[in-house]
């Protein structure tokens, strides 16, 4: 399974709502992608004049938000037949941008970030079990499994978002969905840090595969409670990454 579902594909491709910086808005939608591996590394991205018509801007803008992400090293254009722009992730690149994120964050600021989290992704647990068609608890168990047989900490990283994002998908919540992709954005690149505590991947493993059963057995109550509780873990870590960091930089930003 290469491609998201296209509940999930079309949120990475949907129209910007406004006319504000718009070659950064398109940007920043597109690095989010890359960085959750929405979009695959070393996946084509649609033409020029597709995706500015997907993402209803002008090719020049779309040609500055491209020119931006080469300059960060999340995209390559190559000339000529078979050319074209091409996803080029540098997990170096992500992993310092998360570093600087989290250090920067006050602890009440991953608290409320951690609410938010629980409350999009407990509500899209519960709205799944009472929706999710057959092919959406396939897909959610296939996420699942290949996190579970992931080698490196990049991969797990990838497929954790992308395990949220599914849930919203089988919500059948294109605003859920979307709440989603933003929050992994944010969160995804920092729970997978390097610290002195190491996330556990076969904890995230059960965690996942007994709210994917509750889905299953369409136990919304259950489904809910259980991601709600590991998002909650989860958000308790990122606090105590920071507090570490802090330390360790002598920085001041942990109240």
């Amino acid at each position: 399974m290469s491609r998201l579902s296209g509940a999930a594909r079309r949120v990475v491709f949907a129209p910007l709502d406004d006319g504000a910086g718009r070659g950064e808005a398109v940007a920043r939608r597109l690095a989010k992608a890359i960085s959750l591996g929405l979009i695959s590394d070393g996946e084509q991205l649609p033409s020029e004049s597709e995706l500015a018509t997907a993402l209803n801007v002008s090719t020049v803008t779309l040609r500055e938000a491209l020119s931006s992400l080469r300059s960060q090293g999340l995209v390559e254009t190559r000339r000529g037949r078979g050319g074209g722009s091409f996803v080029r992730a540098s997990p170096t690149a992500l992993a310092d941008r998360a570093l600087a994120r989290i250090l920067e964050s006050a602890t009440t600021d991953l608290r409320e970030l951690g609410d938010v989290h629980a409350a999009v992704s407990g509500a899209a647990a519960r709205l799944a079990a009472e929706r999710a068609a057959p092919d959406n608890v396939a897909r959610l168990r296939e996420v699942v499994d290949r996190f579970n047989a992931a080698d490196s900490v990049e991969a797990r990283r990838r497929l954790d978002g992308r395990y949220y994002i599914e849930v919203a998908a089988a919500a059948q919540s294109v605003r859920l969905t979307t709440q989603e992709f933003d929050i992994q954005a944010e969160v995804g690149a920092m729970a997978w840090i390097p610290a002195r505590t190491a996330l556990a991947p076969a904890a995230v493993a059960a965690a996942h595969h007994a709210a994917v059963a509750a889905i299953a057995r369409r136990d919304a109550e259950q489904a809910r409670a259980l991601t709600e509780r590991h998002v909650e873990a989860l958000t308790q870590r990122l606090i105590e990454i920071h507090v570490d960091l802090a330390r360790t930089a002598g920085g001041t930003r942990v109240p």
